[in-house]
């Protein structure tokens, strides 16, 4: 869901497989201003792969991470993790149903897959070759929980919680190597108030390291609110953003300098530029299509971008038409 910035030895993270030309026309200079909503055109690159890439009826999409071009998605109707091919649009079962819905993934140089377990409160590591579980954490022990994203800093994973006010950390060795249950450590975050009921008590989501990799940023869905958060101590600051919409942020990815946030309710991704701290940021593109629905995260192959479509508010979700849809990246 993101590219993270500082990574452990031995652990590269590809969460999307970006081509260098991705990164050559980044600006580095700090934009002042907002910049005027942008229609995405429904296009994709190369020009002749699938735009829309349908789920099986039923199957709500929520996270995605690319590798090549093969992209790894979770279903949060039953945990279903698919794998598809870019070119194709042909997907396949890679790990079959859990009963309880998946949130974030992630994929490290490795070939694990990290899938946040949502309601369940945990962690499964998967070997993305075979599907084999490799390991489980138990992050949350009540049931005030949604286990939704992850980052990787300074060796360690971490990962929100929607529901419960903490990050959680999981330590990985020298080598990447997987922690035991008794290292994962539980960070109370201070400095963002948890709210709502509902719909309106998703708090913080999507998560990725600052630019220059000292802390970690943080959205939280209900505020609308960018939060730079120190890791040791779990204290939260808010973002200065010049005024841009940041409501119903979901999930983001960071690239250099230039965050992408998925914004759901509105249909909309907006592209900050921040500052080399993360403190401060200003909107360089807002994008829309006809196709979003409710987008949750985002992933990358080449100039080419991949939104899941959660539908939300559908009124029948085991018989709605679900799919991942491809924009021109707007950067």
């Amino acid at each position: 869901m993101k590219l993270p910035i500082a990574l452990p030895a031995g652990l590269i993270a590809v969460a999307l497989a970006a081509a260098p030309s991705a990164y050559a026309n980044e600006s580095s200079a700090f934009l002042a201003g907002k910049a005027p909503a942008v229609a995405a055109a429904a296009s994709a690159h190369p020009a002749q792969w699938p735009t829309t890439l349908p789920m099986p009826r039923g199957e709500r999409p929520e996270g995605i991470v690319i590798k090549g071009s093969t992209a790894y998605v979770t279903s949060f109707a039953d945990g279903t993790i698919y794998r598809f091919d870019l070119r194709t649009g042909e997907r396949k079962v890679l790990t079959p149903a859990t009963g309880v819905g998946s949130i974030g993934i992630m994929l490290d140089g490795k070939g694990r897959l990290f899938v946040a377990g949502g309601y369940g409160g945990d962690v499964r590591v998967i070997d993305s070759r075979s599907g084999n579980l490799l390991a489980t954490y138990q992050l949350a022990k009540d049931t005030s929980t949604a286990v939704n994203d992850f980052a990787v800093l300074d060796g360690a994973i971490y990962v929100t919680d929607s529901l419960s006010p903490n990050l959680y950390k999981l330590p990985l060795g020298q080598h990447g190597e997987l922690p035991e249950q008794s290292q994962v450590r539980t960070i109370p975050l201070e400095g963002m108030p948890y709210k709502g009921d509902g719909d309106q008590g998703w708090n913080a989501n999507g998560i990725t390291p600052t630019p220059d990799g000292k802390a970690l940023l943080v959205i939280q869905t209900n505020t609308g609110t960018l939060f730079r958060v120190d890791p040791a101590t779990g204290r939260a600051t808010p973002v200065d953003v010049h005024g841009a919409d940041m409501s119903w942020g979901d999930g983001m990815r960071l690239e250099g300098r230039t965050l992408y946030v998925v914004r759901n309710t509105p249909n909309k991704l907006s592209v900050l530029h921040l500052n080399k701290a993360g403190t401060e940021g200003r909107l360089a593109h807002e994008v829309t299509d006809p196709r979003f629905d409710t987008p949750t995260t985002v992933a990358r192959h080449g100039n080419t971008l991949y939104l899941t479509n959660a539908h939300f508010y559908s009124a029948d979700p085991a018989n709605t038409d679900y799919a991942i849809t491809a924009i021109p990246d707007p950067a």
